[in-house]
């Protein structure tokens, strides 16, 4: 499975329909199966929303080596700035395709039934010296602020992306003041 991003929501209605994106993607979403898109959709829908360009992927570490080979030794060269892999169980995904590349590389550990995510975590995160990645949290919550880190990564050099991720904070503050705010309400009158 492939695809690119398109933007904001409010960006793709100023656009016309039959427009399509041709930017050259600068993040790469790649998972070790179809099964994760559930739990994926959620980063890809946070890249969207930040209109920054991307590409998905089905690639298995342990299943398809060579393709998860050629995709990350040529990410660079490909123009991809920021890589992140999903993956459940010990596939340990984000840690081979960091082992290839000198790119950026966010891991978002899958839940899985038989030990809850806890072994797609420790296959993430637990890196040898020399080869890091970045691993947010187990799921969908860790999907989005994968997605997050690599728009607060990609601002470092696009200014534009920086006041859309300052917007996305402000708005988190109103909205947990108009939650205070109600709650409020709701005990004073209670």
């Amino acid at each position: 499975m492939t695809t690119n991003g398109r933007g904001q929501q409010n960006r793709q209605e100023s656009r016309q329909q039959d427009e399509v994106d041709v930017r050259q993607p600068i993040v790469a979403v790649v998972m070790g199966s179809d099964s994760d898109f559930p739990v994926v959709n959620g980063c890809i829908e946070t890249l969207e929303e930040f209109d920054i360009p991307y590409d998905v992927r089905v690639i298995s570490a342990h299943r398809t080596p060579d393709k998860a080979h050629e995709f990350a030794s040529t990410a660079r060269l490909k123009g991809l700035k920021v890589l992140i892999a999903a993956a459940g169980g010990a596939a340990h995904l984000a840690g081979v395709i960091a082992s290839l590349t000198t790119l950026p590389v966010i891991g978002i550990p899958i839940q899985t039934p038989t030990l809850g995510g806890a072994d797609s975590l420790y296959s993430t995160v637990q890196m040898p010296a020399g080869v890091p990645v970045a691993t947010v949290s187990i799921g969908k919550a860790g999907a989005k602020n994968a997605a997050l880190l690599a728009a607060e990564i990609l601002a470092l050099s696009d200014d534009q992306l920086h006041d859309r991720l300052r917007a996305f904070r402000a708005g988190m503050r109103r909205t947990v003041a108009e939650k205070n705010r109600r709650l409020r309400d709701q005990l004073a009158n209670g």
